[in-house]
């Protein structure tokens, strides 16, 4: 028997670990890439052959397609998962601008489900943009399901659903490790979405501030040996996209607003602190501007839903030239071809950039720190 259509909305890593993941339980699945005019057809077979997008789009097999509008059409389940790349208040125009994209041929007795984190009340919003566009109600002739992606080795155990209304069929598409989904009403879902987020930023901002104040080499080595070092600027910004969103459902000041600032600012900070112990490299080592290079090493994935990790690095590219003319980013794989003589300091952006400079050390001028809580230099 033919499983239950889908189609997946953005062919981004995490809409197509998710298409992928359903292909292979026998869900008949497509894929739209929002930059063409068709929808992909997704077989189990080419799941497991091409584990990301990057294998998939660098092969560009021949896959069977069909146009948009046909495979919404007759989608029973929709996942929206696009590519978001506005920054600011750019942000939710573009989501709503290809949020109504992807449901506007929906029909009846389908369903809905938005993967992007919201703050409180951001799902009512896309429910009432829903069933403006499609002519439907929610709840009576079309489902809406909250389900926020974020890390692709760990899906949400809930599943946000009006009226917290469960459906069977797209629980045994999501179900991982056998462990079967709880639903829960779609505004109980933010709530736990936001804990999930506060609890994660306050736990890394207390990091950050505290190893601030560590500026002895003994307590900075005593540190060290925890797993603050493992932190990078990689992952203090996962997430981000999410904290500003909640920080989006209020106007005004109140106690979680204050929390969520202090998170963004706690972000910042460290910003302004990597850059000035940049800045001290250049000075203990009395190396002039105009003869150092740096170089950022942040192997970034140009497929994630979220431009959080692209707009930083530009930021803090910006911020450095501010200092220093020569400063370039390199994802990790470009070091072997990599050479300068200047004296370049390597900004290791995420433990995977870390541990690839190391083996690619060249003989020349170069010192490398970490970007992590403790800003640890190398030479």
């Amino acid at each position: 028997m033919a499983g239950p259509k889908v189609v997946v909305y953005g062919l981004s890593t995490e809409g197509y670990a998710i298409a992928s993941q359903m292909a292979i339980r026998g869900a008949d699945v497509h894929i739209i890439d929002e930059s063409t005019p068709s929808a992909i057809s997704l077989k189990a077979e080419i799941a497991k052959t091409y584990p990301n997008v990057s294998s998939l789009k660098e092969d560009e097999p021949l896959l069977a397609m069909e146009p948009i509008d046909v495979a919404i059409s007759k989608a029973q389940y929709l996942f929206f998962t696009p590519r978001i790349r506005k920054t600011g208040q750019d942000i939710k125009t573009e989501i709503h601008s290809k949020f109504k994209d992807a449901v506007t041929t929906l029909k009846k007795n389908s369903s809905v489900i938005f993967t992007l984190g919201t703050g409180f009340g951001g799902n009512n919003e896309n429910i009432a943009l829903l069933e403006h566009v499609t002519g439907l109600q929610v709840g009576k002739n079309i489902s809406y399901f909250y389900y926020p992606l974020e890390n692709l080795n760990e899906q949400p155990k809930i599943i946000g659903s009006f009226n917290g209304k469960p459906d069977s069929v797209l629980s045994d598409l999501l179900i991982t490790n056998t462990k079967e989904k709880e639903f829960v009403a779609i505004s109980s879902s933010e709530h736990f979405h936001a804990i999930d987020t506060l609890s994660h930023f306050s736990s890394l901002c207390s990091i950050l501030e505290v190893c601030k104040y560590a500026n002895d080499e003994i307590t900075k080595n005593d540190l060290s040996l925890h797993d603050f070092q493992e932190i990078f600027l990689d992952n203090m910004v996962n997430g981000l996209f999410n904290l500003k969103s909640l920080g989006s459902s209020f106007e005004g000041s109140n106690s979680l607003m204050y929390l969520i600032n202090g998170s963004v600012k706690g972000i910042d900070s460290y910003i302004k602190r990597l850059i000035d112990e940049i800045r001290g490299i250049l000075k203990k080592n009395d190396l002039k501007a105009s003869r150092t290079k740096i170089v950022l090493s942040w192997t970034l994935d140009q497929h994630a839903m979220r431009g959080d990790k692209i707009e930083m690095l530009q930021t803090l590219t910006t911020k450095l030239r501010d200092y220093i003319g020569d400063v370039e980013s390199y994802q990790s794989s470009d070091f072997t071809l990599f050479h300068s003589e200047k004296t370049t300091i390597i900004v290791a952006c995420s433990q995977f950039d870390f541990d690839n400079i190391e083996k690619t050390k060249k003989d020349f001028n170069q010192i490398i720190i970490k970007a992590n809580p403790l800003c640890q230099i190398f030479k």
